[in-house]
C-alpha cells in the first residue's frame, strides 16, 4: 500500500483586519467624547446663564396733589411781515428827489421819491424806510427797485396742522405765540385756516395763521412756538401719569395700601391730562399715596466673575431698573391679584423713592 503524505498548511491572517478593528475603537472613543463634552458644556451654559440675573422688586410712592392742569396744542413756525413792499420804476427814468432816509417811520400817503417821470413813490401803508436803493440822480431802468417799506409792528405766524390735530383747530381760537430767541409771549387768535392741503408725503399738512402786534425788537424771520389752549381744569385732584396702570378693558387703576397694609387695586376716573400729570375726578383724593412696582435687574455672574477676578475686568454695567407698569404691562394680565412678585402681603417702603411721584405742580 502507498503511504499518503498528509501536509499541514498555517494559513497567515489577512492583512489590515486587525487595524481596523483598533481605528474603529478610536473612533467611537472619540465620539463619545465629544458628546460627553456637549453634555457638560450645555450644564455649564445653563449654571452661568441661571446666575446672570436676578430681580428684586422695589416700589416708588406717588402723591394726589390739588392743583390746576390744562393741556394745549403746540406748533413752530417764524414770524412774517404782513405788510412789506418793493416799489420799482415803471419806466426808465432819472431819480429827482428822494425824501426819506434808511430806517425812517412813514405813514400811508408819504411821499418817499419823485422821478424824471412823473412817477412820485407813495407809502402804502404805515411802516418803516427797510431799503433804500437809489440817490438823487441815480438813472434808473423800468422795473428796477427803488424803496422797500416793511411794517415791523403788525407781523403774523403761519404753521403746519397735521390731519391729525386740524379737527381741534378754528379761527378764533385763543393762542399764544412766543419768541424762542427773547421769550416774549403775545396773545393772538387763530385769523385764518387754510383747508386745502399742499403736501405730498403720507400725512396732509394745513396752513393756521395768526396775527400779531409784536414789541420793538421783534422782527421777521424769528423763530417762535404757538399754543392752543384746549382743556384746563382749576382746583382738581392731579397725579403723575407715571403712577396709573390699565387692564385689559383700557379702565385706569392705581395700586395703594389698605388698613391690612396690603396693596390693593383702586380704580380711577380720569380726566384732564398733559402728558405728565392727569386730573383724578374719582377714585383718589388729596394726600392720597399709591404705589408702583420698580423692577430692578442685577447681573450676578458679572458679579462673580468681579468677584474672582477682579472688578476692573468685567467693568460692564451691573443694574438696570425698567418701570413695570408701564413698560412691560405685567398688571394687565389680572389686576386684582395683587401685586406680581410680592408673593402675597405688601409691605411699603419706610420712605418709598417719592423722589420722582410726589406732588403736583
Amino acid at each position: 500500500m502507498e503511504e499518503k503524505n498528509t501536509e499541514q498548511v498555517q494559513l497567515s491572517p489577512v492583512p489590515g483586519k486587525k487595524k481596523r478593528g483598533k481605528k474603529r475603537k478610536t473612533i467611537r472613543r472619540i465620539i463619545l467624547a465629544l458628546i460627553l463634552v456637549v453634555i457638560l458644556g450645555g450644564a455649564a451654559w445653563l449654571g452661568i446663564m441661571s446666575l446672570r440675573q436676578e430681580y428684586t422688586v422695589t416700589y416708588d410712592e406717588y402723591n394726589a396733589t390739588t392743583g390746576t392742569i390744562s393741556n394745549a396744542l403746540s406748533f413752530s413756525g417764524s414770524l412774517q411781515a404782513r405788510s412789506n413792499v418793493t416799489y420799482t420804476a415803471s419806466s426808465p427814468a432819472t431819480v429827482r428827489a428822494v425824501y426819506v432816509t434808511r430806517e425812517q417811520d412813514v405813514k400811508a400817503g408819504d411821499a418817499l421819491m419823485r422821478l424824471s417821470s412823473g412817477q412820485t413813490v407813495e407809502a402804502e401803508f404805515d411802516g418803516r424806510i427797510n431799503q433804500l436803493y437809489v440817490a438823487e440822480g441815480d438813472k434808473v431802468s423800468s422795473g428796477a427797485n427803488l424803496v422797500q417799506v416793511v411794517d415791523f409792528e403788525h407781523l403774523q405766524v403761519s404753521v403746519r396742522v397735521d390731519e391729525y390735530d386740524i379737527s381741534s383747530v378754528r379761527a378764533g381760537d385763543q393762542c399764544r405765540v412766543s419768541t424762542v430767541a427773547t421769550e416774549n409771549t403775545f396773545t393772538t387768535t387763530i385769523d385764518s385756516i387754510n383747508y386745502v392741503s399742499s403736501s405730498t408725503g403720507s400725512v396732509a399738512y394745513y396752513t393756521a395763521t395768526a396775527y400779531v402786534d409784536v414789541a420793538e425788537g421783534i422782527y421777521p424771520g424769528m423763530q417762535v412756538t404757538v399754543t392752543i389752549p384746549k382743556e384746563e381744569a382749576a382746583d382738581v385732584v392731579i397725579l403723575r401719569e407715571a403712577a396709573l396702570s390699565f387692564d385689559l378693558n383700557n379702565q385706569a387703576f392705581v395700586y395703594t395700601v389698605n388698613e391690612s397694609g396690603e396693596l390693593e387695586t383702586t380704580y380711577v376716573k380720569t380726566g384732564v391730562s398733559n402728558g405728565n400729570y392727569v386730573e383724578i375726578r374719582d377714585g383718589l383724593k388729596s394726600g392720597d399715596t399709591v404705589y408702583v412696582a420698580v423692577e430692578t435687574t442685577t447681573d450676578s455672574f458679572s458679579s462673580l466673575l468681579s468677584g474672582l477676578f477682579g472688578s476692573q475686568q468685567f467693568n460692564r454695567q451691573q443694574n438696570r431698573t425698567r418701570n413695570t407698569n408701564n413698560s412691560e404691562r405685567w398688571n394687565n394680565s389680572n389686576p386684582g391679584s395683587g401685586n406680581p412678585g410680592s408673593g402675597g402681603g405688601f409691605t411699603p417702603p419706610s420712605g418709598g423713592s417719592n423722589g420722582s411721584g410726589g406732588g403736583g405742580r
